[in-house]
């Protein structure tokens, strides 16, 4: 299963396409945000935006996942892993765990933008806390990304995984802060699992433990997206 991992690994990191979109371009979308104005609070903003954009790119890289087992089901590669000694629920767990290690870069990368570029500055517990939060942030995400990929053709991936992103990241307030909404979409913005990861980095430059809402209403959605995932799977196992 190791050897499995690592390959799914070395498989996404020399995608030029995820080099490319999936950590260059949070990193100009947080960059151009940030830099396009000013104020009072323009500090505060840099920061908050660099944990929003980061938690973007996190939630885009988990799901990309999703497009890659689409496209290795229709060229038939999860048939061949059926006939090897590699037991399918490892199977599953490995692409659960390469995806959630190809989430790092992007993560890294924002973060590295903030402070080098932006001169975000904070203690160095925080950015510990803001690389391990946002990774863990992003597992439902994977789970989605992984139940997309079983389920649906690889250009219908791409496609519902663009759509559920986009839709998460903008309802979820991670391009801009939710106090902008109307009261209505405010509260169902702050039920999202974009937010919710998001909130994970947010409680972090407040300097305190994230919610234990926060933290249920995100594991909720962990097990809604890993509910998908497996009767997904399931169902491809009866068509491949």
């Amino acid at each position: 299963m190791f050897a499995y991992v690592a390959l799914e690994i070395r498989r996404t990191l020399r995608d030029p396409a995820f080099l490319i979109f999936g950590t260059g371009m949070p990193v100009m979308m947080y960059l151009l945000f940030t830099n396009l104005g000013g104020g009072d609070d323009y500090e505060e903003w840099k920061a908050a935006s660099m944990v929003g954009m980061a938690a973007y790119g996190a939630l885009g890289s988990a799901m990309a996942i999703g497009t890659g087992i689409a496209s290795d089901k229709s060229l038939g590669w999860l048939r061949q892993l059926r006939i090897t000694p590699l037991d399918p629920r490892r199977a599953v767990a490995g692409r659960a765990i390469s995806g959630s290690v190809t989430v790092l870069p992007t993560v890294v990368t924002v973060l590295l933008a903030g402070a080098l570029v932006n001169g975000v500055r904070l203690a160095l517990w925080q950015w510990v806390a803001l690389v391990l939060l946002l990774w863990i942030g992003a597992l439902p995400f994977t789970l989605l990304g992984i139940g997309n990929g079983f389920r649906l053709t690889p250009q219908g991936t791409g496609v519902v995984n663009t759509a559920f992103l986009m839709g998460f990241a903008v309802v979820g307030g991670l391009w801009f802060p939710l106090d902008s909404f109307p009261g209505w979409l405010r509260t169902v913005g702050e039920f999202t699992p974009a937010y919710e990861a998001a909130d994970l980095g947010w409680s972090v430059l407040a300097g305190h433990a994230p919610a234990a809402g926060s933290s249920a209403v995100l594991g909720a959605w962990m097990l809604l997206f890993g509910g998908h995932a497996v009767i997904s799977y399931r169902r491809s196992a009866r068509t491949l």
